[in-house]
């Protein structure tokens, strides 16, 4: 039976709280586009997204008006194009770039991920060449996301595709530099990669998927951070069920939504990430929902077991709530597009250092930082190494996204708008790992890695 109570919280929940789902995704498989002509590749890829999702985004706005629940970005994610590229010359893929864009464009998404590679154990040429045009792609586009996965706890570290992200990343913020470097935030490095991701800049369509899937991706933190503070100064076990109880409703709503636009579309329901996705706005804030836990401010002693405890929570109340749970599923922390994150960098309070070691026990890794432009190449690619073993040591998915703001110095700050939000320029450690970074070649898998 319906319990009216739980309607009229779940209404509080959407006007008060923020509530929403943050994205329906459609995942696309592109194997059957492959072909050796690029320009009729480019026109099959161009007419399978544009044939599946050409209701995607209306179907998304007709559920929202139905049932009254907020649904923030409609979006596709591909498979891996160097997947598909074969003998794409640079210069080939980047028209195939150019082509993801106007599909985007023209079924009316947000987004569109899979300009990505998967070089965790090496890299062939197509890969390298779509690697080193990732730059000239985002630059040269506006709603196209990449992603390159350089380790895996199972095939170690791939160091040599590290050192090219590291100059990747640094050319994409140049080639972006009129427009705050904006380039970097729609390019995600990343450990321990999953295929069925629905949140950008990672976003891809694995190759263990069906032909289409629909994955969605609740959001919620201002719900959670009410919910604690409703609870008042209750002890750990009881605050644990209390954010379980909430992160289950929350999860029921994306279930209800994906079931529906699967159902709508004609295509399967792939899977509901359960993440707590923060935005700009007062209130929907994952440092928030650890300083109404009991922190003094979000970056200080205690704040990793804090985190450690929220995510825990949110993923056992989550997964009852729902048979088809995946993605990344736990608590994003994304310093530009969380307001309590952003006000802690700012005062100094949050450190890169403190959060990496956040990153250990979160969904994701070192997600929107901004630090100077003139940061050198080789830090950057320590930066991505040390998140990427972090994963890789632990047996989860990390990440880097991070932006070296050109022109910008520590004490300015970056406003990128939307979603994006803005971000102070945040100190990082300037000794350098060069020699390390240089001596390339594979990190080798961790002893516990041999499972079989």
């Amino acid at each position: 039976m319906i319990n009216t109570a739980d309607i009229l919280e779940t209404i509080g929940m959407i006007r008060e709280e923020n509530l929403d789902i943050r994205t329906i995704t459609m995942g696309i498989n592109l194997f059957d586009c492959v072909s050796d002509d690029e320009t009729r590749l480019c026109q099959k890829v161009y007419d399978k997204i544009t044939k599946n999702a050409e209701d995607l985004v209306a179907t998304g706005e007709e559920i929202s008006k139905d049932y009254g629940i907020p649904i923030v970005n409609k979006r596709v994610s591909v498979t891996p194009v160097s997947l598909i590229g074969g003998a794409l010359t640079p210069d080939g893929y980047i028209k195939l770039a150019k082509t993801l864009d106007r599909a985007a464009e023209t079924v009316g998404i947000n987004f569109i991920g899979g300009f990505s590679a998967l070089v965790h154990k090496g890299m062939t040429r197509s890969e390298r060449n779509l690697i080193s045009v990732i730059p000239e792609a985002l630059a040269e586009t506006k709603m196209v996301c990449s992603s390159v996965n350089v380790a895996t706890t199972k095939a170690g570290i791939n160091m040599d595709a590290i050192k090219l992200m590291g100059g990747t990343i640094k050319r994409a913020a140049y080639l972006t530099k009129d427009n705050n470097s904006i380039g970097c935030a729609k390019l995600v490095v990343f450990a321990n990669v999953p295929e069925d991701n629905p949140f950008m800049a990672g976003a891809f369509c694995g190759v263990g998927e069906p032909d289409c899937a629909i994955n969605v991706g609740v959001s919620g933190p201002g719900t959670v951070a009410s919910a604690i503070k409703r609870a008042g100064d209750c002890d750990l076990s009881a605050l644990a069920d209390v954010i379980k109880k909430t992160a289950f409703k929350i999860t029921r709503v994306g279930q209800l939504v994906a079931s529906e636009a699967a159902k709508r579309l004609g295509v399967p329901f792939g899977i509901v990430d359960l993440s707590l996705a923060p935005t700009p706005a007062i209130g929907d804030s994952v440092a928030r929902i650890l300083e109404n836990m009991g922190l003094e401010t979000c970056g200080g002693c205690g704040t990793t077991a804090a985190l450690a405890m929220l995510n825990d929570a949110v993923k056992k109340g989550g997964v009852m709530a729902s048979s088809h749970v995946g993605g990344l599923s736990g608590a994003f922390i994304p310093v530009s597009e969380d307001e309590g994150m952003i006000a802690a960098a700012a005062s100094g309070a949050l450190s890169l250092e403190r959060l990496e070691a956040m990153t250990s026990v979160c969904s994701v890794g070192i997600d929107m930082v901004v630090v100077p432009g003139d940061t050198d190449e080789a830090v950057i690619c320590g930066l991505i190494a040390d998140e990427i073993s972090i994963g890789v040591a632990n047996t989860k998915t990390t990440a880097v996204r991070v932006i070296p703001a050109y022109g910008k110095t520590v004490g300015d700050s970056v406003n990128f708008g939307g979603l994006l939000g803005s971000a102070p320029v945040m100190k990082i450690s300037s000794l350098s790992p060069e020699k390390f970074i240089s001596r390339g070649g594979r990190v080798p898998a961790p002893i516990h890695s041999l499972k079989n």
